[in-house]
């Protein structure tokens, strides 16, 4: 026999070497799931809600303000031990629940942000009496943007910085 191959490499071996090729590859196909068909799953709606807290800013966004000259208007000081538009209050007495600072006087109105206690404001606006509590504007030093209306039940007087 004129043969080029090897006596092992015959029609039998072939076949036998294609065929384990053949059964390797289908379970391959099954085992990494391409011949499975993909289930559709109805999970239904789900809602995300995102809530977006702006970070405090080291530049505030400053406004010009009119600053009276001393010499012209006086000096205005404020009586000792009460609120007064420009002195500096503290939140207290929430039980650490917080305080609603809300967007107008009263205890009907919204509220904007919780304030903290042992928070610090100073006061702009004020007096004004709703829903048997006195409120005064309150803007916190460090972020113009956390400003609004307090109860003055919760907050109290502290020295200026």
């Amino acid at each position: 026999m004129n043969n080029k191959f090897p006596y092992y490499i015959n029609r039998s071996t072939l076949i036998g070497a294609f065929s384990i090729a053949l059964i390797l590859l289908i379970v391959t196909i099954f085992a990494s799931g391409l011949a499975i068909p993909r289930q559709n799953a109805d999970f239904g709606f789900a809602a995300n809600y995102l809530t977006m807290i702006p970070a405090p800013t080291h530049t505030p966004n400053v406004t010009p303000t009119f600053t009276p000259d001393p010499v012209i208007f006086g000096t205005p000081t404020l009586i000792p031990n009460t609120f007064g538009l420009g002195a500096y209050v503290q939140i207290n007495g929430t039980d650490g629940e917080g305080l609603r600072i809300r967007s107008s006087p009263g205890l009907s109105a919204d509220p904007v942000f919780f304030g903290f206690d042992e928070e610090v404001f100073t006061v702009r606006n004020g007096p004004q009496d709703a829903d048997g509590y006195t409120w005064w504007y309150v803007v916190a030093p460090y972020d113009e943007s956390r400003a609004g209306w307090a109860a003055a039940n919760f907050l109290s007087l502290i020295p200026n910085p």
